[in-house]
């Protein structure tokens, strides 16, 4: 019920908004001469978040810990990262995650036991790491 109360709320808001620009709009065009159009407005610039990852190793037994550490960029401090494993061509999503730190950096604590080449990656905050490989012998 309080959902549909707020996006009626909405939708009235935008509508007033909407009215009040269309007719100041409409006057402004009339009363006004042909003139160039208004020089854009400068986008905010904002960095993308970015997420580096390193295995401590890149050949490990099946099951033997291993560790993958990084550091991120653009996300906020405690932003859950998680570890992703390509399984037949589709990223599986691993129960391995860790927060980051106020400084943005992560060491995530991994075993895997599928054996042969495994490409994995980490992902957090909207963003994904470079594709890395650990062999698992």
């Amino acid at each position: 019920m309080i959902v549909s109360k707020r996006n009626s709320l909405r939708l009235a808001a935008v509508a007033t908004l909407s009215a009040l620009l269309i007719g100041t709009a409409g006057t402004a065009m009339a009363a006004a001469p042909a003139t160039p159009a208004a020089a854009p407005v400068a986008a905010a610039t904002t960095t993308a978040a970015s997420i580096a990852a390193k295995p401590s190793a890149t050949s490990v037994p099946a099951w033997q810990l291993f560790r993958v550490t990084g550091t991120t960029t653009g996300l906020t401090a405690g932003t859950t990262v998680t570890l992703q494993q390509k399984q037949h061509g589709t990223w599986v999503t691993l129960p391995a995650s860790v927060h980051t730190t106020r400084t943005g950096s992560y060491s995530l604590g991994v075993k895997l036991g599928i054996k042969g080449l495994n490409e994995l990656r980490i992902i957090g905050g909207g963003a994904a790491s470079p594709v890395f490989t650990v062999t698992v012998h």
